[in-house]
Parts: C-alpha cells; structure tokens; sequence
C-alpha cells in the first residue's frame, strides 16, 4: 500500500480537474508551467499533502493547495475536495475577463467580418451588388 501514497504532479492535476489530459498536464510541467516556491516542477515531482503548486493553464493561473491525493479521475464536485483554491483576487477578476470571451465560438461585437444580418443592412444601405441602379 505503500506504492499507492505516492502521485506524481501530473496526474494529480488530471485528477483535480486543472487539465484535460494528463499529457497536457505533464506538457505544462516541462515547459515551466507549473511552480513550487517559484521553482518549475518536473512532471515525476511527487505530490505531498500541504504542499502549494502555482499553474498556469490556458483559462487562468491557479494557486492551489494540497489537501488530499486523488490517484483516479473523478467528477467536479467530488475533485474540488482535495485542494485548495488559494488563487489571489486580481487574477480571478483578469481571468472572468478573459473566459467571457476565450473559445466561445462567437466573434466579439464590432470586431471581424460582419454577420449575414449586418451584411444585408449594407447592402440595402449601399444598394445591392450587380443589381443596375434606376
């Protein structure tokens, strides 16, 4: 049972939820993504109860405390259990910023081509495309 306490930092963010895949989280511990004491983390590091990780995902950067391992994958609500959010205010206020408009599949308000609607108003505006004008 000795083998089963110890978790690697990769799997244990896969496990928590920070990371989709565990490649992708072992991928960030490599490209300096993750932090202990300001100090990148290899993805082989083992996780020990009450230890404080900073990770930088594409949403947001998390602040997170250890309160428990987790060594499988298990559902949001269940995840959430085994550590601590400690991530500082102003970054959560940048990062409700940046999620409101990060991969939505919606171009941003006046920003881009313009939709079929807008694109019909100009065209009644101007007068439409190859018809001959009266």
């Amino acid at each position: 049972m000795a083998e089963k306490e110890k978790l690697r930092i990769d799997k244990y963010l896969w496990s928590i939820r920070l990371f989709k895949t565990r490649s992708l989280a072992s991928e960030a511990c490599d490209k300096g993504r993750v932090r202990m004491q300001g100090a990148p983390v290899k993805a082989s590091k083992t996780v020990n109860i009450g230890d404080e990780y900073e990770v930088k995902t594409e949403a947001k950067k998390w602040v997170i405390k250890v309160t428990g391992l987790l060594h499988n994958r298990v559902q949001f609500s269940e995840a959430i259990k085994y550590y601590l959010d400690l991530t500082p205010e102003e970054n959560l206020e940048i990062a409700k910023v940046q999620a409101s408009s990060f991969h939505t599949g919606k171009r941003l308000s006046k920003i881009g081509r313009p939709t079929k609607k807008e694109r019909r108003d100009l065209e009644d505006f101007t007068g439409a495309p190859g018809e001959p004008e009266e």
